[in-house]
């Protein structure tokens, strides 16, 4: 009888443990989603993985970010206040705990000089390849572009991170190759990706 309330006892421990780390995960989740909505780029940063400003350095993190969303080209918006995310199971390998945290992120792109409905329509099929989007679509009046995406984020807790939640931003090209160099084949494979 005590092996079978002790084994209930860790169970509903466990779960308990499992059930704070993800509402954990959460919070942490939608902000460092508002810090790119809003644009709040030392947020983002405060919320990324270390070893991205180790590798690409905070101020050239920085100016980067502030590049991507505004420059002489295009202005960069997200559209969702609050998306609904879907987390993967939240997965330990080595010390590690990883969560891939997927959801619909359309943005608007507004360009700068007015683009002909020829140069709209080229302009559409590139984005929709380097974003990889669903449906890219010209709009002549506002001269701008609605991207409709499935983003990702990589969730990590371990040492480095102080086993707090701290992300990749898989749609950050920068972002994306300092995941993919420290991740190896078999990670990516179990974590899905």
């Amino acid at each position: 009888m005590k092996l079978k309330l002790l084994s209930l006892l860790l169970l509903l421990l466990s779960i308990n443990c499992i059930s704070q780390t993800l509402d954990n995960l959460k919070k942490e989740t939608k902000k460092v989603y508002d810090a790119n909505y809003l644009m709040e780029f030392e947020a983002v940063v405060a919320q990324s993985y270390p070893k991205i400003i180790e590798t690409i350095g905070q101020d050239k993190m920085l100016e980067l970010l502030d590049l991507d969303y505004q420059n002489d080209d295009f202005r960069y918006r997200l559209q969702l206040v609050n998306p609904i995310f879907i987390y993967s199971d939240i997965k330990k390998i080595d010390d590690k705990s990883y969560c891939v945290i997927s959801y619909k992120n359309p943005v608007r792109i507004f360009y700068e000089k007015k683009l002909s409905m020829n140069d709209g329509i080229k302009k559409a099929t590139q984005i929709k390849e380097e974003t990889q989007a669903t449906q890219v679509t010209f709009e002549p009046k506002r001269n701008s572009f609605n991207v409709r995406r499935n983003s990702k984020f990589i969730a990590i807790a371990d040492t480095s991170t102080k086993m707090e939640w701290k992300f990749f931003n898989l749609d950050d090209v920068n972002q994306k190759k300092v995941f993919d160099s420290l991740c190896s084949e078999s990670v990516k494979k179990e974590l899905g990706l």
